[in-house]
C-alpha cells in the first residue's frame, strides 16, 4: 500500500510539470487550437481524477483486508501468550482504532490531498480537538488506570454510577456491564477510575444477613433455637466464622431478630432465597407469629 502511495506521489510530480507547459500553450493558442486543448484538458482532468479515485478505492479495499488480518494476528498473539481479558479486549480495541485512522490518512493520500498538509491540519486542530475531547481523553487514562491496579477484571461482578452487573468488557473508553435482567450499559472509564466501585468477586466468600420480625410476647429463646436449626440444616453455610444470631431492635409493632451467616460468593443469593423460605414455613409450623402494622387507640370518658 506504501508503495502504491509513493508511485503515486511521483506520477502526481510528473503531471504538475506537463501541466504546467499545457497551461503555457493553451494561453499561447488561439481560436479552435485553444478551446481543442481545454477540452484535452478537462478530459485529462477527468481521467486522472477517476484514477485518483481508484487507487483510493483499492488502497481502501486493501487496507481493510490488512486490518482484519492485523487484528486477527493480534487475538491470536494475546490468546497464545494468554493475556487477562481484561487487557486484551483494551488492546483489540486501541489497535482497531489505531489502524483505521492510519487507513483514512491513506486514502486521503491517495485521493491526491498532500498527508504532510494534512498531518499539519491535524496539528494545528489538535488543541481544539482535545478540549472537544477532553472527556474521552480523560475515560481512555481512565481505562489504563483500571488496567494498571485493577480494581476489577472482565468476569466480576461490580456495583458503580448507580447500577451493577457483569463486566463485560474493558474498552479504551468504556467498561461493558451486562445486568442481571440482560441489559448492556456502557460507563465512562474515566467515572470508574475516579468514582466508589463496589467489587462483589474479589473475596470467595460473602456475608448474608436476615432480618425476621416476630410479635411481641413470642419467646425469643425459641425464636433463636429455631432459626438456628434452619441455618444448620444448610451445607453450603460455613461453619467458619459461626452464624450469628441476636435480637436485633425492638420496633414499634415487631421484636425483630437478625441472622448472620457466610457462604462461598457464587451460593449468595441460593441460600438467601431458601433460608426466606425456610424460615417463613416452619415459623408457621411452629407456631411463631409474624407481626403486621398496629394502633392501639385508647378512648378517654
Amino acid at each position: 500500500m506504501l508503495l502504491l502511495l509513493q508511485a503515486t506521489q511521483a506520477a502526481d510530480s510528473v503531471q504538475v510539470a506537463a501541466d504546467k507547459l499545457i497551461v503555457q500553450t493553451i494561453a499561447n493558442a488561439e481560436g479552435l487550437d485553444k478551446l481543442s486543448l481545454i477540452t484535452k484538458q478537462l478530459v485529462g482532468f477527468g481521467i486522472r481524477a477517476g484514477e485518483r479515485i481508484l487507487i483510493a478505492v483499492i488502497v481502501f479495499i486493501i487496507g481493510r483486508f490488512l486490518i482484519s488480518m492485523l487484528n486477527k494476528f493480534i487475538r491470536r498473539l494475546l490468546d497464545r501468550r494468554k493475556v487477562d481479558i481484561s487487557i486484551k479486549t483494551f488492546i483489540k480495541s486501541l489497535v482497531n482504532i489505531t489502524l483505521t485512522i492510519l487507513l483514512i490518512i491513506s486514502v486521503v493520500g491517495a485521493l491526491g490531498v498532500e498527508t504532510t498538509s494534512f498531518a499539519a491540519l491535524l496539528a494545528s486542530a489538535g488543541v481544539a480537538v482535545g478540549m472537544a475531547l477532553s472527556g474521552n481523553l480523560q475515560n481512555f487514562a481512565g481505562g489504563l488506570i483500571v488496567l494498571l491496579f485493577k480494581p476489577y477484571k472482565v468476569g466480576d461482578w461490580i456495583e458503580s454510577q448507580g447500577v451493577s452487573g457483569t463486566v463485560k468488557e474493558i474498552q479504551i473508553f468504556h467498561t461493558i456491564l451486562a445486568t442481571g435482567d440482560n441489559k448492556v450499559i456502557y460507563i465512562p472509564n474515566g467515572a470508574m477510575s475516579s468514582g466508589v466501585v463496589t467489587n462483589y468477586n474479589t473475596q470467595t466468600t460473602r456475608r448474608v444477613e436476615w432480618i425476621v420480625g416476630i410479635d411481641y410476647g413470642e419467646d425469643y429463646n425459641k425464636v433463636e433455637q429455631i432459626v438456628r436449626d434452619i441455618l444448620a440444616a444448610d451445607s453450603r453455610i460455613l461453619n467458619e466464622p459461626a452464624p450469628f444470631i441476636a435480637l436485633h431492635a425492638l420496633d414499634a409493632s415487631s421484636v425483630n431478630v437478625v441472622a448472620r451467616v457466610w457462604v462461598n460468593n457464587g451460593d449468595y443469593w441460593g441460600v438467601y432465597f431458601d433460608i426466606n423460605k425456610a424460615i417463613y414455613e416452619t415459623f408457621n409450623e411452629k407456631g411463631v407469629n409474624f407481626p403486621f402494622p398496629q394502633l392501639t387507640v385508647h378512648q378517654g370518658n
